[in-house]
């Protein structure tokens, strides 16, 4: 993955990046932004940005660098790279670790209505 050395005009630069941000917001369906990114990035990028978010998920849960490296096969200096920004500020991935735990609590809550109301039935 490289970037041109050459620099964008500041102002152009401010509004592809303001577009960009604007268009993943409006993207709210998964599978809208996975079409997305599909068309955007290569399959190394789209993969490097997964594991990124799978290290802060990890390092959020208290796993260690080894269950880290062996599940996720990144390296140790990746690792630390994530869990360098989550301390330095991390706000954003933060919010995106807020997100999915949002999410796992409101499946796991789904699951146990769900069990609750077939019980209800059984009786």
């Amino acid at each position: 993955m490289q970037v041109s050395k050459k620099n964008v005009n500041k102002l152009i630069e401010k509004r592809i990046f303001k577009a960009l941000y604007q268009v993943l917001a409006d993207l709210k369906k998964p599978e809208a932004v996975k079409m997305f990114l599909d068309d955007v990035l290569s399959k190394t990028e789209r993969t490097v940005l997964a594991k990124r978010l799978g290290i802060a998920w990890y390092l959020n849960k208290n796993k260690s660098y080894d269950v880290i490296r062996q599940d996720l096969k990144v390296s140790s200096a990746t690792i630390a790279t994530v869990q360098q920004g989550l301390e330095k500020s991390g706000e954003g991935i933060k919010l995106a670790l807020k997100t999915i735990e949002a999410d796992e609590w409101a499946g796991e809550m789904a699951e146990k209505v769900k069990k609750s109301v077939k019980n209800i039935f059984k009786k």
